[in-house]
């Protein structure tokens, strides 16, 4: 949500035209509950078109295990082709570009079909990177490498991919390389400094260990139950653990350190800022140091976690030496607000940039006494008033979304640039090219992800 209202706010500050066509925003996808005020992120330029209603849901139950292992079309993608394009023909036709936001993957298709009839430069930006992601799980080997096929030809038949973290950009350079290398970029999710520019909370003597997001227990627990049929079968990444993605480490190690300490009890909170699910809450038990905010708006989850004394990034495990493919968008919001991070991460990228930063706990994703550790010495250097490290100054300029925004910009320049002379030589009609200060783009969204 964050990334396309950001690019929806500082593109047109770089002279760049925006026409956003989305989805109506509707409200029953639990992984992105709406948030009113992000429309606010937005430049008063943006031209937004969002599709009428009513939006088809998405499909459950039987339905939609016959879709996932029959490989039918659902409802919602139907609508989503439909509606878009139609939408899409009328108010692109000036446009010099399709910027399509691939979320879910399956509006892959429309992005492509739209920009072929628009006869325009298309570039995807993969919010994760689909088929290489190891959280994705599917019914069986041949779905995966079916999924392979579709992520290969729509990524082939782009004009440029936009990745969100280094090694998403390696997977794609060596798994495909039929996609053209110098039109394959990636550009972090990053924060906004703006978000960040209030005044800093006082210190408290409550050690407060902050959680901003969506929690899995209910997904990891499922997979752990089909593990052994997932093994056999092949649809999973093999020795991924997502049970660490959830609460359940860490309420371990908080409760190990109150039985070593149950003097820390009433010193010690933990805040969960998401929309919980039953299983979280189960998870939970009767642990009395736990505060629960449920969804808020992206301006008073800030404040949390500003208001942190450690804030808790916890991921998915594979075995040790393999390599995962994302960065949560938390991470990079977490380094703005400039507190200690607790991270659980396996080796990757999202490691590599705390590791970086300076100012995080590293451990593996279920290590409780490293957790535990790391807890405690935070509640020491509390109590004696030693300042907690701030991040890397130099890595979080890099990572500001103005900045990100510029280097997409220049990236969306070459591509449309590298289109003309393609044109050029290829003799046919004359090339619409775009200056950085004359820019007009079209950007995809569906309606969770604007």
């Amino acid at each position: 949500v964050q990334r396309n209202a950001k690019l929806a706010r500082y593109l047109p500050r770089l002279g760049w035209e925006v026409d956003v066509v989305t989805g109506p925003g509707s409200p029953d996808y639990s992984w992105a509950p709406i948030d009113e005020t992000m429309q606010d992120d937005a430049s008063p330029a943006v031209r937004v078109h969002r599709l009428p209603s009513p939006e088809p849901g998405f499909s459950t139950g039987w339905r939609d295990r016959a879709e996932r292992w029959l490989f039918l079309q659902s409802r919602w993608q139907r609508w989503w082709e439909e509606a878009v394009s139609s939408c899409a023909l009328d108010v692109g036709r000036n446009a010099d570009l399709v910027y399509a936001s691939i979320a879910p993957y399956t509006t892959a298709r429309a992005a492509l079909r739209t920009a072929r009839l628009l006869r325009k430069p298309l570039v995807i930006d993969l919010e994760d990177p689909w088929a290489l992601d190891e959280m994705m799980i599917y019914p069986t080997g041949l779905h995966r490498r079916v999924e392979l096929r579709r992520m290969r030809n729509a990524l082939a038949s782009a004009d440029g991919v936009v990745m969100n973290t280094p090694e998403a950009e390696a997977r794609v350079r060596a798994r495909f390389p039929e996609v053209a290398p110098g039109y394959v970029t990636a550009i972090p999710n990053g924060y906004d400094a703006a978000d960040f520019a209030g005044p800093v909370p006082p210190p408290s003597e409550i050690v407060r260990i902050v959680h901003a997001g969506s929690l899995h227990t209910d997904f990891a627990l499922r997979h752990r139950r089909l593990r052994p049929l997932r093994r056999l079968l092949g649809g999973a990444e093999p020795g991924l653990e997502l049970l660490t993605r959830s609460h359940v480490f860490v309420l371990e190690a908080i409760r190990a350190l109150l039985r070593e300490r149950p003097e820390l009890v009433s010193r010690i909170e933990l805040h969960l800022v998401g929309a919980l699910s039953d299983a979280d809450r189960a998870a939970l038990g009767d642990a009395p140091f736990v505060i629960e905010h449920g969804f808020v708006s992206h301006g008073r989850a800030v404040e949390l976690m500003r208001s942190a004394s450690l804030l808790f990034l916890p991921m998915h495990d594979l075995p040790e030496g393999r390599r995962v493919a994302i960065v949560p968008c938390k991470a990079y919001e977490y380094l703005a607000a400039r507190r200690p991070i607790l991270a659980a991460v396996p080796d990757g990228d999202a490691r590599d940039l705390l590791s970086e930063a300076g100012n995080a706990y590293l451990c593996r994703p279920a290590d409780v006494g490293a957790m535990k550790d790391a807890i405690a010495d935070t509640i020491a250097r509390s109590e004696s008033g030693i300042e907690a490290p701030a991040p890397n100054s130099s890595l979080l300029e890099r990572l500001e979304r103005g900045r990100l925004t510029a280097d997409l910009a220049s990236f969306l320049e070459r591509v449309i640039g590298g289109n003309a002379a393609a044109l050029s030589c290829a003799a046919s009609s004359t090339a619409h090219t775009t200056s950085a200060t004359a820019g007009h783009t079209t950007l995809f969204a569906d309606g969770r992800a604007f």
